[in-house]
């Protein structure tokens, strides 16, 4: 037998099996995330938007673990997306996966960050925002395909936060 064909005898096996532990891997976190509420619906009519920019969605995770990628409702599947802020809420209409619809209510603030679950890009490069689904904290993070819609996004998304019901529950009032 040949080198070469020596090579493919041994790498076809073992790619395969590195296949199937990512394939176990990602069952496993299914149904360890099994207890995660269903996504909220996209109301039937949202107001005009206040602010959008078209971007990467790139995942979400749980809060404060940026590399725990939620897998379950399709939310750790990146993808370009356009993400849309109205008074209801925000709004990822996502490529290839369903919309991702956050109420203004869950929303619990908005950060830039330099990187999660395994996309990192230069300093403040993406837009995270957190926000809970039942009793789950998560984050979800959004990169502007054009970085001069980032500041008008995060400045709408910040009035958004602190002038929504939850801003009362922060400031103690």
């Amino acid at each position: 037998m040949d080198n070469k064909t020596l090579t493919l005898v041994i790498t076809l096996p073992l790619i395969a099996v590195v296949l199937v532990l990512i394939g176990i891997g990602w069952r496993n976190r299914l149904r360890r995330q099994s207890d995660v509420e269903q996504l909220p619906a996209v109301p039937a009519e949202l107001s005009l938007p206040l602010a959008a920019a078209d971007g990467q969605y790139v995942a979400t995770t749980t809060a404060g673990d940026w590399l725990d990628r939620i897998a379950v409702h399709g939310l750790g599947i990146r993808t370009n997306a356009e993400l849309t802020v109205h008074p209801e809420g925000v709004l990822f209409e996502r490529s290839g996966a369903g919309p991702l619809f956050i109420p203004a209510a869950s929303l619990a603030g908005v950060r830039q960050d330099s990187g999660m679950a395994g996309k990192f890009v230069e300093k403040d490069g993406l837009l995270v925002l957190s926000w809970s689904l039942g009793t789950h904290e998560l984050d979800t993070g959004f990169r502007t395909r054009r970085a001069a819609d980032k500041p008008a996004l995060l400045k709408t998304l910040q009035e958004l936060i602190y002038a929504g019901p939850q801003a009362d529950a922060h400031s103690g009032k």
